[in-house]
């Protein structure tokens, strides 16, 4: 699964392409250390495809990587926190 970065100035998004569809984990950057994940969108077309959790996986590697933290706002990123302890590294307050 291809996922790629579509940055602003303010936050931006990961996108996950499959199959002709888009679904994407939107976030807004807090400040240079610290980003703020506010929404997952995917299509019907792709639910049960396992987008949702590459995407989840991506971010979390993107913080890891980038030295930053997450503040989980969006309910789906939040549910894969539960099923994820080993990402409270990159959570913001744990």
């Amino acid at each position: 699964m291809d996922i790629r970065e579509d940055k602003g100035q303010s936050g931006g998004r990961y996108v996950a392409t499959v199959e002709g569809h888009e679904g994407e984990m939107t976030y807004s950057r807090a400040s240079a250390h610290l980003i703020i994940i506010d929404h997952t969108g995917i299509p019907d077309a792709l639910r049960g495809k396992g987008v949702g959790q590459a995407l989840a996986v991506h971010a979390v590697e993107e913080a890891r990587a980038g030295g930053w933290k997450i503040i989980p706002l969006c309910p789906f990123f939040k549910a894969q926190l539960a099923r994820h302890p080993e990402w409270n590294d990159v959570i913001s307050g744990r």
